[in-house]
């Protein structure tokens, strides 16, 4: 004969329910979420205080000032407003925690996107690109700070410092959101916004169950129709279900890295050990960069850990090992002397991997896409048609990157969009500027320019001197000038 326990005969619920739950007061810790979940003046204000300060911290790369953006953010009342709106089914309270935090995440969007307009400094710092894609740390960030939050609310010990710890989790990526709106980065911006609504689901969630396990539920909140109930419980399951598919990936990657690491490690006999490992998992195929230090160099270790991973991972895998001999007595300073200029080459690699990132995002394309020349540190990438942007605004983009890449040529091939046409001035001189975009442009693609318009030969000289094959082409001119267009490669011939 078995016996079966309930909920109400089972000991440790009924210790729960007597010394944890009993002990909350309940009425007051709802009137308080529901008091600091709102929209209001203040609100919106240290909202964008807050934005502005995350988005100049990104900008210069200062994790200092970052923080210093998290001191004062109010994200944390409406977001957890919301997960207790969704444990106790109460729809207006989700209604009026949803509407203070749409409008506090746009608010902090256009902000922050108007002072990277005005910015001068529009790179792709290492702090942006890292907030670009979830991981298994920003969803372990994102969920402890939701249990730090909803426990504070519940037990009264809410505050400034448990404030921040939500806002870690959501500003930054805000920040980045408005970074790629303002420099139509379209890479930059889906990855922030992903990783955003990724921290929105963990945190709205947890606060969900946190607030169901101390005894929150529908009879706090007012009558529900069962309609209303029908739409919390879908919004519930629509925040749950790309939380879940997340989950699944981070999961996976993160038992990827495990095995890739057995792998390589593996690869090496005695007192080898793996000194640094990087694998991007965006890459066609993932690509594996680890450095080993080893007492003796293993010539086919590369080849065989990129057979064993690829069968056990299931997807294509490349694998490049930096190995570093180590030894002792007479060998330590051969060793030392190796690993000086495996510093060095690895230093070289690392700067290359994030000129290729960079110039990979600013591109809107995957960082395999990007070419590298590393003897003639040399990178090159054919940027993906970027909504909106016109020649001048690649090459912008172009030297933002190689204002980074110490040392590097770099390279942006744009899609051939149309050059700005060239004003005159007064004497028939052209717009100098607007002949430097055009130059920048024919060099990229390689192609001639058509020239039309008033003034056209003089433009068609001025390209000339600056070695760009040009000549004078039928059609309107331009404003206040000429009209460039493209010609076909053999018409300059003609």
């Amino acid at each position: 004969m078995s016996i079966t326990l309930s909920a109400h005969d089972n000991p440790v619920i009924q210790w729960w329910r007597t010394h944890v739950v009993a002990t909350v007061d309940h009425v007051s810790v709802v009137e308080k979420v529901r008091d600091e979940a709102g929209f209001s003046g203040r609100y919106a204000f240290m909202t964008l205080m807050s934005a502005g300060i995350a988005v100049l911290g990104l900008l210069l790369s200062s994790p200092a000032v970052v923080i210093g953006a998290m001191l004062i953010s109010p994200l944390m009342g409406p977001i957890i407003g919301l997960g207790f709106g969704l444990a106790t089914l109460d729809s207006e309270e989700i209604r009026t925690a949803s509407i203070a935090l749409v409008s506090g995440v746009l608010l902090a969007i256009l902000f922050t996107a108007l002072i990277v307009l005005l910015s001068p400094i529009q790179n792709v710092t290492p702090e942006i690109a890292a907030r670009t894609r979830p991981n298994l740390f920003d969803l372990l960030v994102a969920l402890f700070s939701a249990l730090a939050g909803a426990y504070a609310m519940i037990r009264g010990r809410a505050g400034t410092v448990v404030g921040v710890a939500i806002a870690t989790a959501l500003m930054p990526p805000i920040a980045v959101i408005g970074f790629g709106l303002a420099t139509w980065n379209w890479t930059v911006f889906a990855g922030s916004l992903w990783l955003f609504l990724t921290n929105l689901m963990t945190i709205a969630v947890a606060a969900a169950v946190i607030a169901r396990l101390y005894g929150f539920g529908s009879h706090l909140s007012p009558q529900q129709t069962v309609l209303q109930t029908i739409l919390i419980t879908v919004t519930l399951v629509a925040f749950a279900v790309p939380l879940g598919l997340v989950l699944v990936q981070i999961g996976w990657e993160a038992r990827a890295s495990l095995q890739i690491r057995e792998v390589v490690t593996s690869e090496f006999e005695g007192s080898a050990r793996l000194s640094q490992i990087d694998v991007d998992y965006q890459s066609d195929p993932i690509r594996v960069s680890a450095t080993v230090m080893t007492p003796s160099v293993s010539a086919s270790a590369e080849r065989a850990a990129t057979t064993t991973l690829t069968r056990l991972l299931g997807r294509p895998i490349t694998v490049q090992l930096e190995q570093v001999r180590v030894g002792t007595g007479a060998q330590a300073e051969a060793a030392q002397v190796a690993a000086a200029q495996s510093a060095r080459v690895t230093a070289a690699d690392r700067l290359a991997s994030r000129t290729a990132e960079q110039l990979a995002l600013v591109a809107g394309v995957k960082s395999d896409a990007v070419l590298l020349d590393r003897d003639a540190r040399r990178a090159v990438v054919t940027a993906a048609v970027l909504p909106g942007a016109g020649l001048a605004a690649y090459r912008a983009l172009e030297s933002r990157v190689a204002a980074t890449a110490t040392d590097w040529t770099v390279v942006l091939v744009p899609p051939p969009v149309a050059p700005p046409p060239v004003a005159l001035d007064d004497d028939g001189k052209p717009d100098m500027a607007a002949i430097a975009t055009a130059v920048w442009g024919a060099q990229r693609l390689n192609l001639p320019l058509g020239v039309a318009g008033p003034g056209a030969q003089t433009v068609v000289d001025t390209l000339g001197e600056a070695g760009v094959k040009a000549q004078v082409a039928s059609g309107p001119g331009a404003d206040g000038g000429v009209r460039l267009r493209w010609l076909a490669p053999e018409a300059a011939a003609e």
